[in-house]
């Protein structure tokens, strides 16, 4: 690899992690009132903590914390689940928790996962530790970047239907090798117009 491609490299990872910091730092001050009114919300609608944690796999392996409000009730391992359960009336998630899925404001707190160094604001959906010990090599490429809090196939993928694993992963690494800043800010414009589309369909 020549130099001025290495160089190329080491800009665009630093410019994008201040970038991250930068995004980050500021959407946590603006969503501050938000972030007040939705503990308040979930702790009036169900007994339990604000906030819903799971072990998530980041960049080069690491295991790290993944944090989201809770839209579910406690005991939601309790109660069986089925075809019959879908968004609109899966028993597990309460009232609360539906509009904040519905809105993706369950995701907000992900922020400070973007702030430790955990995420970045775009990457690959951030992997369970179960289903990368069955990656393939291919697949495992995926954990060379940061994940996101959205990204290519999220975007691009997802919304074309393209649900498939296999797809996924070629996506992943297809933005792996077109990664910008300006591709990163069309992915964020194209994510903020779903979120508020679907908002406004609610």
């Amino acid at each position: 690899m020549s130099s001025a491609i290495v160089g190329e490299s080491r800009f665009y990872s630093t410019t994008k992690r201040v970038f991250d910091i930068v995004v980050a730092s500021f959407m946590l001050l603006f969503v501050l009132p938000i972030f007040l009114c939705v503990a308040f919300l979930i702790k009036l609608d169900s007994p339990g903590p604000v906030f819903f944690r799971q072990v998530r796999v980041g960049k080069s392996g690491v295991l790290f914390s993944y944090l989201k409000f809770r839209t579910m009730v406690v005991h939601a391992l309790e109660i069986p689940t089925g075809p019959v359960f879908r968004m609109g009336n899966d028993a597990r998630i309460s009232r609360v928790g539906r509009f904040l899925r519905r809105t993706a404001i369950d995701e907000l707190p992900v922020l400070t996962n973007v702030l430790r160094g955990h995420m970045s604001i775009v990457g690959p959906r951030a992997a369970f530790p179960l289903d990368v010990q069955h990656y393939s090599p291919t697949a495992l490429r995926r954990l060379n970047l940061r994940p996101g809090i959205t990204g290519y196939w999220q975007v691009f993928g997802r919304q074309a239907g393209l649900a498939d694993f296999n797809k996924m992963v070629e996506m992943d690494l297809e933005y792996e090798n077109k990664q910008s800043l300006a591709l990163d800010l069309s992915i964020i414009w194209l994510t903020l117009r779903m979120v508020l589309k679907r908002t406004a369909a609610y």
